[in-house]
This record gives structure tokens, sequence and C-alpha cells, in this order.
């Protein structure tokens, strides 16, 4: 089974130039399950990449408070749900949302998140890696189990230790080190974005992290020991051919090969 993840970036101000590299780009993937972070609400994103995609499954799980309405959460799949639910992270109105799908009758657990933004360290994201651990162990711990999506933590940081403590990063585990970076791209942002980071910077008592040329690994695909990692690729990182600064998005996605021994 294929897996990708990416953050697609909620502001749309370059959608009409890099929406056709994401469709391009995730249809030469063929993945059997897209997470994506960041999707649009209003302008249903997530329905439309699914048609465009041929996906029949789509599961939206918007963010609480007062983006419920603008920004969610979004599993594409090609199998459809056995089961779905969102988890309330209690913090910046971030969830986490999982599905139960059944591949040739294996179930297998996909969990996708986006967490807590705060450069470097942030008590809050560790708080919501401990809530997101406690969730996923009221599963059974023989099933199958994948957990992606932008953590916004880089590798050193206590919330991906915690992680690793308990999954295994698939990057890491067919490299021997997480990528150089997945964020950011060289994509322009639009200046409320801008200013929406910086203002993030300073609410969040962080200006000694505003650094401009600033770029990292935030985006992980974790599993469970039952999981066989055949492959883990950086991928959705080409600009376009006739303009150099437009990319998919703001982050390039990760794409996993696994499979489920029986």
């Amino acid at each position: 089974m294929k897996i990708v993840t990416i953050n697609i970036l909620n502001d749309l101000s370059h959608w009409k130039e890099r929406s056709p590299l994401l469709i391009e780009g995730l249809s030469n993937l063929n993945p059997d399950i897209i997470a994506l972070q960041e999707v649009n609400i209003p302008e249903k994103i997530a329905h439309w990449l699914a048609e465009m995609l041929e996906f029949e499954h789509v599961y939206l799980s918007p963010k609480m408070h007062l983006e419920k309405k603008l920004e969610a959460l979004a599993i594409l799949s090609r199998f459809p749900f056995k089961k779905t639910e969102t988890y309330d992270l209690q913090a910046q109105g971030r969830v986490a949302q999982r599905v139960v799908i059944q591949p040739e009758d294996l179930p297998v657990i996909l969990v996708n998140v986006h967490l807590y933004w705060q450069p470097g360290e942030s008590p809050a994201r560790n708080r919501q890696v401990d809530l997101l651990l406690d969730w996923l162990a009221t599963y059974n711990q023989k099933m199958f189990c994948i957990v992606c999506g932008d953590f916004n933590g880089t590798p050193e940081t206590t919330a991906i230790h915690n992680m690793r403590q308990n999954y295994t990063s698939a990057y890491n585990a067919v490299h021997g080190k997480e990528p150089d970076y997945t964020c950011p791209t060289p994509l322009p942002r639009s200046w409320r974005v801008k200013l929406r980071t910086m203002l993030g910077f300073f609410f969040l008592l962080r200006p000694q992290h505003a650094r401009p040329k600033w770029r990292g690994t935030l985006d992980y695909i974790f599993v469970n020991r039952d999981v066989r990692i055949l492959d883990c690729q950086v991928v959705l990182n080409n600009p376009d051919r006739s303009n150099p600064r437009i990319y998919p998005s703001d982050h390039f996605g990760l794409q996993a090969n696994v499979e489920f021994p029986s």
C-alpha cells in the first residue's frame, strides 16, 4: 500500500498555478491513501482533488473553534472506511483524524495530524503527542497502524522523540536519517500568510526563531512495528517547468510504500 502525506497550504493565492502540479504529481505517484493538511473548506478542495484523482472515499475533519468552517484535515482513500473518528487535540483548534480500512481483510489504522505550531520546543505540541499516543492506545495494539502528517516539530524536538519511542519513522528507517528539509519551498506567500506567521512568532514569545532563511523537516510517516516499510521518499518536490518559484505547496510531501505481513 502506498501512502502520501502533504500539507497543501490553506492559502489559495497561487492555487491556479500550483494545483495542476499537485494533480500531476499525485497522479504519477498513484497512491492508495492521501493524507492532507491545511485543506481549504469553503472551496471544497478535498472533494475536488478526490474527483480529479478518482478517489471514491473522503473523510474530512474540520479544525475546532474559529477555524471550523475554514480549514480541515482530509484523508482520501481507495479503500472504504470501516470506521472514522476525529479527536480534539485541545490547542490551536488542532485535531487528529483516524480511519480504519481493511485492504485484503487486514484491518489497518491510519491517522492524519497537523500539530501545534510553535517554532523550536513546544510544551503544547508535546502534550498533543501524549494525547495522540493515549488515543491510539485505545485500539488493539496488534493492529497495523500508520501515523502521518505535519507535526510542526523538527527531528530533534521532544515531540518527535516521543513519537519515535512508540513508532518507527519510515523515512529514517530507509535512509538512516530524516529528510534534509520538507518546508518551506520557494512558493511565494500572500501578505496575509506572512503577517499571520510573523505575529505568531511574537504572540508565542518566539521572536528569536524568526529566521527568513529557515528550513527544516516537519512532515513524517510513522508506523508501528508490525508494518513492513518497503520504501519512503520525499515527493511533490519539483517546481513548475516555466516558473521555478511555483511548487505544489509550501511543503514537500512524503510517500511510503508499506506492506502488512499476514
